[in-house]
């Protein structure tokens, strides 16, 4: 149970780091200004050990027994009440940040279809996988320097930071939250790709050297 507690506790205070960072960036009148200070939110997380969902998916290939599942949906539920908590107090707070996540979602809402969605968050989630890997196995933070403004710029969807902005922007509805499952969906997928693609090219290395 204990375990269960710290694994939501460290998923909310992931979920409040990316909403400062969703934040900062509703708030830059320059996006390519606001999507590089976003990083902030991945920079803090990566070195206090927060669990992140979209930081955490893409090393279930190697290890996924049934806790380890258990436990990264525990880090969801984590992320999604921070980033809920978060967005109600700003929106209560700074009713300008509230109008323009507002006319950012409702933009999602409207100009993109499913697949679009769920494309635009595969791509968020290789990013997002290149990055923590990178600083967990080479200690360097250009990873994250990097891959964080290049997915805001590209327009593709990260999960958790949709959750803070459609809980800011005061949306609720059926529609956004089949969003956001579909953003999940992508983002899972696109952590998990890269490793699964390296773990069949080591397989079919060492199935030929046998």
């Amino acid at each position: 149970m204990l375990n269960v507690i710290k694994k939501i506790i460290s998923g909310f205070a992931a979920g409040l780091m990316v909403s400062i960072g969703g934040a900062v960036f509703l708030s830059c009148e320059n996006r390519y200004v606001g999507a590089v200070l976003f990083c902030v939110a991945l920079l803090c997380i990566c070195m206090k050990g927060f669990a992140l969902f979209t930081g955490k998916i893409g090393f279930i290939p190697e290890k996924h027994g049934k806790e380890d599942w258990s436990l990264l949906l525990l880090c969801l539920a984590g992320n999604f009440l921070g980033t809920l908590a978060c967005g109600l107090a700003l929106r209560y707070t700074f009713p300008a940040m509230s109008e323009a996540a507002f006319d950012l979602c409702s933009g999602k809402l409207a100009g993109q279809n499913e697949v679009q969605t769920l494309v635009r968050g595969i791509f968020c989630g290789v990013l997002m996988y290149m990055a923590v890997s990178i600083f967990r196995d080479k200690k360097s933070t250009l990873g994250i320097l990097f891959g964080i403004p290049v997915f805001i710029l590209c327009g593709f969807e990260h999960s958790i930071a949709d959750m803070f902005y459609f809980a800011v922007s005061g949306i609720v509805s059926g529609e956004a939250c089949g969003f956001i499952f579909i953003v999940v969906a992508g983002n899972a997928v696109g952590g998990m790709l890269i490793p699964l693609l390296s773990m069949a090219g080591e397989k079919k290395a060492k199935t030929k050297g046998n």
